[in-house]
C-alpha cells in the first residue's frame, strides 16, 4: 500500500511529542500503522526530541520537583502508550486485523443514519470535550453536499475511495482538514467508502441543498 496523503507536519509534531488531542493520536496511530513514511518521520521527530533535551542546560531543581512532575505526567504517560499500543515499526499495510477490529467495533452500537446513503458507527467520545471518533460509511458513487467544519476534521480511509479538489483518497490515506478547507467528497462507484474520522466541532454545509440537510445532519 502507497499512501498519497499523509497527516500535516504540525499534526505529526504534536503526536510525537504526545501533544495531541486524544481523538486525533487514535486516527493518527492507526495512519501510522500503514504508513512507513510517517513512521520514520515520527522515530526522527522523537530523535530530534530527545538531542533537544540531551543539549538543555541542567536548572537546579527544588526539594521533591522530580517526584511532583512524575506524579503529573504519569497517568498522561500511560494514556498515551495505550493508545500507541499495535503501531508497529514494522507493519506495512492496513492488514486484515485492524481492519476487522475497527469495523466490527465490538460493543459499540450499531450503524446509525445521518443522511440519505451515510451512516455514522461511535467509536470514541472523551469526557468533557466536544472531539469523538466515529466510523462513517458512504454509499457508492454518493455526492456528499460542500461543506467546511467549525474545527479539526481527520479522515482515514479504510474502505473504498472518495475525491475533492485536493486529490483522490485511497485505504491508508489521511485528509488532515480544519475550518479553513472547504469540499465536496464523491465516493467512488463500486463499494461503499469506510473511513476512520476524528472531529472537533461541526460540519457546516454550504449551498442549498446544505441549508435544507444541516438541521438533520448530526456527526
Amino acid at each position: 500500500m502507497t499512501q498519497t496523503h499523509h497527516p500535516l507536519d504540525d499534526t505529526l509534531i504534536a503526536f510525537a511529542s504526545g501533544t495531541l488531542d486524544e481523538a486525533r493520536h487514535f486516527v493518527i496511530a492507526a495512519h501510522l500503522h500503514s504508513c512507513a513514511k510517517c513512521r520514520q518521520t515520527v522515530a526522527m521527530l522523537h530523535e530530534v526530541g530527545g538531542a533537544l533535551l540531551e543539549s538543555a542546560n541542567p536548572a537546579e531543581l527544588s526539594v521533591g520537583a522530580l517526584d511532583r512532575a512524575l506524579a503529573k505526567i504519569e497517568p498522561q504517560v500511560k494514556d498515551n502508550q495505550q493508545r500507541s499500543a499495535g503501531v508497529s515499526d514494522t507493519a506495512t499495510s492496513l492488514d486484515e486485523t485492524l481492519l476487522q477490529d475497527l469495523l466490527s467495533a465490538p460493543g459499540k452500537g450499531p450503524w446509525n443514519w445521518v443522511a440519505p446513503g451515510v451512516h455514522v458507527r461511535s467509536l470514541l467520545r472523551p469526557a468533557g470535550k466536544g472531539a469523538r471518533v466515529f466510523l462513517l460509511k458512504a454509499a457508492p458513487g454518493l455526492g456528499l453536499p460542500n461543506h467546511t467544519h467549525t474545527g479539526t476534521e481527520l479522515t482515514l480511509v479504510l474502505q473504498g475511495a472518495f475525491s475533492h479538489a485536493a486529490g483522490r483518497f485511497s485505504p491508508g490515506d489521511l485528509d488532515d482538514a480544519d475550518e479553513t478547507d472547504e469540499h465536496t467528497p464523491l465516493v467512488e462507484p463500486g463499494q461503499s467508502c469506510i473511513c476512520l474520522v476524528a472531529m472537533d466541532g461541526q460540519l457546516k454545509l454550504r449551498g442549498l441543498l446544505g441549508l435544507v440537510m444541516q438541521p438533520f445532519v448530526r456527526i
